[in-house]
Formats: C-alpha cells, sequence, structure tokens
C-alpha cells in the first residue's frame, strides 16, 4: 500500500499473543485512517454496557496515511478507546512522535484487548512485537518511566505509558505520549486496568508514496504558508496557545463568568509567560513550535523545568479554580504530567467542587482538612496529589466531574456544567452551545466549535466568509457551519493532522488556503495513497465516522436529551433561560436534520446506506436491553488500588 504502512498490530493481554494483520484497503479508504480506523474497531468490538475498566474494553492507537510523511503538522496520534470518564467514545489526540514511529515501524493502528496478568509494557521495533515485565517501574511517574524506557531501548523510541494515576485507575489518568502530550479522555486509566504500564515504538522504514513529486511538491507548498505567514510565525510560534488567554475568554470560578481579554491579570497574559520561558519547541517534524519550555523560578518545584503548558491549564486547573498565580499553574502543570492526568478533566472536577464548597454545599467531613478556597492554591496542589494516589477528598475527585456530583447528590449536578459527561462551561444558545452538544466525545472545542466561526483565524477567515462557509454571526442558524467544522476536524483526526496551536483552518486542513475546502487534502491524498479522492469523497467519509461515533454513542445509551445545553440553575429556572434551552432544541433539530438522522439523533437507516454502514443499522437493532446513559458503571471507592510514589 501507498501512504498507508499497510498493517495492524493487534495484542491479546490474556494471552499474550501478539498478530500483525493486513490493513483491509477498503476500510483504509473509506475510514482513512487514525481516529476513523479507531471509532470502526470500538463500534465492532466493544459490546454495550461493559465496564470501561474492564477486560473487554478495547484501546486503540491510530496514525494517518499522512503521517510519517514530508507534510509537516502530521505526528499525530489517536488513542481511543469506551471512556471509564464519561461512559461513550472516548478518544484524545496527542502529539509527539508516536505516530511518527507506527509509520515507519510499519503500522497504522495498534488495537490491544485484555488484561496482562502481571504489569507489562509493550515493544515494538520495527517488524519485531512483544510484551516485557514492567514489574520494576510499576509505580513510577510518567517521566520516570519514559525516561528507564528510552534508556533501555534508545532515545530515538516514542513512549506512552501511565503513571500512578493510571495505575490507580483514576478516571481522569490518561496517557501521556513522550512525557509532556496528553491524550486524555480517561485512556491512562484504561491501560492502568490492563496492566499495560507503557507502550514503546522504534521504527526504521519509509512510507511509500504513490506520487512522490506531486505529493512533495504539495507538502513544499502547505510549508511555504507557514513561513510567509505573520500570525503563525509572530503570534503561533511566539506564544502558542497562551493567546488563548486574551482571545478565548477562560473561565473564571467554575465558569462564574468569561473572562475577556481586559479581565486577564497581567502574570497570566502571553507576555508574561515569556520570563519563564527556556526556548520553544514542536512535535516531530512540526515547523511551527508552538510549546514552551518553562522554568519554575521559585516555590517547592524550584529549577524544575516542564514542556507544553497549554491555554487549558492555565484556564482549567488555573482560573477555573479562581488560582491566578503562575507559579503554582506551572506546579499543576507538572504534577499533571508526571503521574498523567488530564488537566482538563481534573480542572473541571476541581473547579466544581471549590464551587459547592463556597456554596456552603459540601460536607465539611469530606474536605479531608484541606481549605477549598478559591484563591488557596496550595491546598488544591495538594489535592492534586492525593487524587493521583486516590486518598482521602482524591478519591472522590479521581471519579470525575459527572460521577462526583452523583456521588454527593444534593445540588452538585447543578453545578455540574457538562455535556456527556464532559464541560466546556454554560453557553447560551448559539455555535458553541450547538457544537458541544454534538460532539461524539462530549463537550469539547475540538470536534467543530472553533471552526465554525471567524474568531480563530484571521488568516483564513476571509477567504472562507468569499466562499460562503463561514458568516460573521451564525448563531441564528448555527448547524450548517458546525457540521462543516465537525467535517473538517474529523479528517484532520484520520490522517493525523495537528488542529494547530490556536485552532485555524491552515494548520488542520492542509491547503485550504490555495484550494476550496477539502480539495488540496484530496490531492495530497490522492498523491500519498494511489486512490481517487475528491473533496466530495471526503466529505462522506468525515460523516461516515461521525455517524459511526454517534451510533457507538446511542449503543451505550445516549438520546437527544444528552445532546444538551448546560445553564446555570438560575438561568434555567427563568423565563428567558427557559426560551433559549427552547431556541438550542430547535438548533438541534435542524442540525438532525441536515446530518440525516431522525429527532432523536439516530442516523436514519437511508443515510447509513448512502454512508455504506448498513452493519451499524443491524448492530443498533441488537442492543439487548435499552439503557439510558448515566455516566460510566460507579464502583466502591474502597475497591480502588491506591497509593505509591508520591512525585
Amino acid at each position: 500500500m501507498h501512504g498507508w504502512a499497510g498493517s495492524v498490530l493487534r495484542v491479546d493481554l490474556d494471552s499474550g499473543k501478539i498478530k500483525r494483520k493486513a490493513l483491509d484497503p477498503d476500510i483504509a479508504r473509506d475510514f482513512i485512517g487514525g481516529r476513523g480506523l479507531n471509532s470502526l474497531v470500538l463500534f465492532n468490538e466493544i459490546k454495550p454496557h461493559i465496564d470501561p475498566l474492564g477486560p473487554e474494553n478495547v484501546y486503540c492507537l491510530g496514525a494517518g496515511p499522512l503521517s510519517g510523511t514530508p507534510l509537516g503538522l502530521t505526528s499525530r496520534v489517536e488513542v481511543s478507546t469506551l471512556s471509564p470518564y464519561s461512559g461513550i467514545l472516548g478518544d484524545g489526540n496527542a502529539g509527539g512522535a508516536m505516530a511518527f514511529m507506527m509509520k515507519r515501524a510499519g503500522l497504522d493502528q495498534i488495537v490491544i484487548r485484555g488484561q496482562a496478568g502481571h504489569p507489562s509494557y509493550l515493544l515494538i521495533e520495527d517488524e519485531r512485537a512483544e510484551l516485557r515485565d514492567a514489574a520494576e517501574f510499576w509505580g513510577l511517574s510518567v517521566w520516570e518511566t519514559t525516561d528507564i524506557l528510552r534508556e533501555k531501548h534508545g532515545k530515538s523510541a516514542s513512549v506512552a505509558c501511565i503513571g500512578q494515576a493510571g495505575e490507580n485507575l483514576v478516571r481522569v489518568a490518561t496517557t501521556m505520549v513522550d512525557k509532556y502530550a496528553s491524550a486524555a479522555r480517561g485512556s491512562g486509566a484504561v491501560l492502568g486496568s490492563k496492566k499495560l504500564k507503557a507502550i514503546v515504538v522504534k521504527g526504521s522504514g519509509r512510507v511509500s508514496l504513490a506520487d512522490p513529486d506531486t505529493y512533495k511538491k504539495l507538502a513544499a507548498e502547505d510549508r511555504e504558508f507557514f513561513r510567509n505567514s505573520d500570525f503563525q510565525r509572530e503570534m503561533v510560534g511566539q506564544y502558542g496557545t497562551h493567546v488563548g488567554m486574551m482571545m478565548w475568554e477562560p473561565g473564571f470560578r467554575n465558569y462564574e463568568k468569561f473572562w475577556e481579554g481586559k479581565d486577564v491579570p497581567e502574570d497570566l497574559r502571553p507576555e508574561a509567560w515569556k520570563q519563564y520561558s527556556q526556548g520553544r519547541h514542536g512535535c516531530h517534524g512540526c515547523h511551527v513550535r508552538c510549546k514552551d519550555h518553562y522554568r519554575i523560578p521559585s516555590g517547592n518545584r524550584a529549577g524544575e523545568t516542564g514542556k507544553a503548558m497549554e491555554y487549558e491549564n492555565i484556564f482549567c486547573l488555573g482560573t477555573n479554580c479562581g488560582v491566578t498565580d503562575p507559579v503554582a499553574i506551572m506546579e499543576m502543570e507538572n504534577i499533571c504530567d508526571i503521574y498523567g492526568m488530564d488537566v482538563l478533566a481534573l480542572g473541571n472536577t476541581v473547579a466544581m467542587l471549590k464551587d459547592l464548597y463556597s456554596r456552603g454545599l459540601l460536607d465539611e467531613e469530606l474536605t479531608d482538612g484541606l481549605d477549598l478556597s478559591w484563591e488557596n492554591h496550595a491546598d488544591q496542589i495538594e489535592l492534586l496529589h492525593r487524587t493521583a494516589m486516590r486518598q482521602g477528598l482524591g478519591n472522590l475527585v479521581a471519579e470525575g466531574m459527572y460521577t462526583l456530583a452523583k456521588r454527593l447528590g444534593g445540588q452538585a449536578m447543578d453545578y455540574c456544567y457538562h455535556v456527556k459527561g464532559l464541560s466546556r462551561g454554560p453557553y447560551p444558545s448559539g455555535v458553541f452551545s450547538l457544537a458541544h452538544a454534538t460532539s461524539t466525545r462530549g463537550a469539547d472545542h475540538l470536534r467543530g466549535r472553533s471552526w465554525a466561526f471567524s474568531q480563530p483565524d484571521p488568516d483564513m477567515f476571509p477567504i472562507l466568509k468569499e466562499q460562503g462557509l463561514l458568516l460573521e454571526n451564525v448563531d441564528d442558524d448555527p448547524a450548517p457551519a458546525v457540521i462543516v467544522g465537525e467535517r473538517m476536524t474529523t479528517l484532520t483526526d484520520c490522517i493525523g493532522r495537528c488542529k494547530g496551536a490556536v485552532n485555524n483552518w491552515i494548520s488542520a486542513m492542509p491547503l485550504v488556503w490555495k484550494k476550496p475546502i477539502f480539495e488540496g487534502l484530496a490531492e495530497l491524498l490522492t498523491a500519498a495513497t494511489g486512490e481517487n479522492y475528491t473533496a466530495e469523497k471526503l466529505e462522506q467519509a468525515a460523516d461516515r465516522v461521525y455517524a459511526l461515533e454517534h451510533a457507538f454513542n446511542i449503543r451505550q445509551g445516549t438520546s437527544r436529551k444528552d445532546d444538551c445545553m448546560p445553564q446555570k440553575p438560575e438561568t434555567r429556572d427563568s423565563a428567558e433561560g427557559q426560551a433559549d434551552l427552547q431556541k438550542h432544541e430547535e438548533h438541534l433539530s435542524r442540525y438532525y436534520e441536515l446530518r440525516g438522522y431522525d429527532q432523536q439523533g439516530r442516523p436514519s437507516p437511508e443515510r447509513l446506506k448512502e454512508l455504506r454502514l448498513e452493519f451499524v443499522e443491524q448492530g443498533l437493532k441488537k442492543i439487548p436491553a435499552r439503557k439510558e446513559w448515566d455516566g460510566p458503571p460507579m464502583w466502591r471507592l474502597e475497591n480502588y488500588p491506591h497509593g505509591g510514589k508520591r512525585s
């Protein structure tokens, strides 16, 4: 095969057997790679309502057909599983070098099933793959584990691993790739449940291209645009996602309000973070270099360095938890990276807990001696350690926001601003709330929201506006624009491309500045794979993957009521709030109609046939018993593993 490596590695941890199988060319053509291949495996191989932390769950790593090629920004690996955090589709997208090394090792996908009898790690070196004992570093942090494995297998190896949080089945635990890139959605807890500490990949092969001359020419044109873009060079390359503090209205104190740029303290503005900088870096083969390398100047972790502290950490564990001290925010980033915890999910959980505390709705006996006042960053840092160890109050926080609210009961759910277990906060009806509602992994900004309107992309907005794809104000009829954004992000995740530090079209969709919408990508995929791709075929492929993911969630019990718009209690109970909720329902109906779904959000048989997904209709008919979604199964708190080495 060209473009694709042509192989899938299947690992059965129960038996220890590992098989390399050929990638079906028809599946590759229709689902492209990465997220598409992974979502297909999840639908076909995960039964409804299994325990995500049980041996029946499946864990996938997927690389795209453009990863490992001369095209830049293509070293993103897709990590997919049934999320123990949300109980629905759980996928995350991480940088580093994993996708590049998978392709060099001849792999498009790694599929892991079962549960090892003892701590293990998976080693892949070109054609060779084997499971090895991991007892010596079970209990160690992400950073320690990565260093040990690179010492054993070479500094060029890419390492995806978990820390103590994953071992303790913390539901917000993440898979960390090459120390600093996070795949999120609870995937780290799934690896912990499987007793798989790490996946190490080294490869020396090359990706074959069907038309290398044309491909290299197009890749060079794509790179040249970044070189000539003032915005990419002077803003993205200098500040990365820190620009979001001024542009993206971060939440403050569990979304009490969204800060405008003028509200952001000087210490948290992009220029202020420069004083801690040790330089810039990027993922493998990236010419943008949007990631910061920082040094903590004082405090308990003085002198410690870290990398890739994104806007999400400053916002989710910082401002949204009431913390504005930059040193504390850097400490929390490192703590999460070391233990292997998702800063976004963990931040939303802590913010909700602090909100309940501030309102007098949290039983004092539960606080574990901690002061959960908004401004107390020292006790919040201590809470992060206890969460990774599942100790005291941390054992509850480790359950994640939605399950924590269920356990607390009372009014807790009123301040849990979630969509299918994930949160981006409460927004009025419009493009944000609709995109959060229809995201197939719960409320999320990387499923379509940021690409549906003008804000993040000064380079491309005038062009897309001229093409009639984006409008200045899409809130009156957001559905068409949201679908365009969802198609784009789906394709980006399938090809292995980065969505960019500031969520912009030219990063996520190669050559979009030159060709209408998906035509540039069609030319690249055709040159890479030899398949005759067109913009229309790519739109259909994106819709195929999205419909498949919706169907997966339907089998997990979701329906229209779960494509919801979270509201604050005072808004929800007002006449204005009810009117706004009705407007959201109208937008949702329009979205379903355009997607070819029925009014419960289920893809119609006719639409599934158009997308060549007839097997999905059969799969939906075979659901043994209809259970409404209510998050993941809950365990008794004392049944979790806990403790370990404090970092």
